[in-house]
């Protein structure tokens, strides 16, 4: 399948689940009167309006370059990924609300659970799969706003595994203050989650440099590099699931054009070995007199 017929398929798949799930779970916990499956269904529907985003952000990220965007639709990956955070966070916070209220006001004795248990384990179970596509097709396509979508059925599977437990522990004990208390823990869990994908996708709309650990691969290819006399402005950022990486690199002064354009290919193509998606622009200059020897690398954004 086409990498980008199957963004979509992967997309379309989270939106089928997360609006099954969101019905299965608003039922359960009405028939129940349980604010963590009630919780449950608020951070789902979260996570539907998560997919849904994300279904937009891959059809237009997958769109070539055109006259209004030259550089490319990507950064709608990244945009994706920060409204997914964002939603994960509310999400968290109104159920903190709802739980808080529960613990202060009361909340109903008749408390029947047996639903709840079979539409969380489903929950669990549905989500885990899905959640497990959305990771495999992320990694293979390099793509955030997948990923995001993918790390947010996750919360859900622990999240659901937390209130699952809870339910179960409530019909062995009868204690259901455990019910809000278990709904906070819940929201710490997705309020963390949340925090997470907007600072990574924050990052990459501010146009944030590559993480350390990919700059140092750059450093040691051209480090590596014996034909070159030094490089400077070393910058990468990333735009959903491309990279773009600019070099100033300095060659002798009596090295052809030809010769120049030669080793750029050569590192080009070295750089490609170790990442997917990349776009490089190398500015060749000659070596002045005086010019430092020691290659070094300067970050900047």
């Amino acid at each position: 399948m086409d990498i980008n017929k199957e963004k979509k398929f992967a997309a379309s798949l989270s939106i089928t689940s997360n609006a099954l799930i969101i019905l299965f779970k608003i039922i359960a916990g009405i028939v129940s009167g349980s604010i963590s499956i009630i919780s449950e269904a608020i951070h789902s529907f979260s996570d539907f309006l998560a997919s849904v985003v994300t279904f937009f952000a891959v059809s237009r990220s997958s769109e070539p370059a055109d006259k209004d965007h030259p550089f490319g639709h990507g950064k709608y990956e990244d945009m994706s990924g920060f409204i997914e955070g964002g939603l994960i966070i509310l999400a968290g916070l109104y159920i903190i609300y709802e739980a808080a209220k529960k613990l202060i006001t009361g909340f109903n004795l008749e408390f029947e659970s047996t639903l709840g248990i079979y539409v969380m384990a489903f929950a669990v179970i549905a989500n885990f799969i899905v959640s497990s596509y959305l990771f495999y097709v992320a990694k293979k396509a390099d793509s955030v706003s997948l990923y995001a979508d993918a790390e947010h059925l996750r919360t859900d599977i622990f999240s659901s595994l937390g209130v699952l437990v809870g339910l179960v522990i409530i019909k062995i004990t009868g204690l259901v203050v455990i019910d809000p208390v278990i709904a906070i823990i819940v929201a710490a869990i997705i309020i963390k989650a949340g925090y997470s994908i907007s600072k990574e996708t924050l990052n990459n709309l501010l146009d944030g440099s590559l993480p350390d650990e990919d700059m140092k691969k750059i450093e040691a290819i051209l480090n590596s590099n014996l034909s070159i006399k030094g490089y400077k402005n070393l910058k990468a950022r990333k735009v959903g699931q491309c990279k773009d990486i600019e070099i100033t690199i300095f060659f002798e002064p009596e090295l052809t054009i030809a010769q120049c354009h030669k080793i750029c290919d050569e590192i080009e193509d070295e750089i490609a070995k170790s990442f997917s998606n990349i776009t490089i622009i190398i500015h060749p200059e000659p070596e002045e007199v005086g010019e430092r020897k020691d290659k070094n690398i300067t970050l900047s954004c």
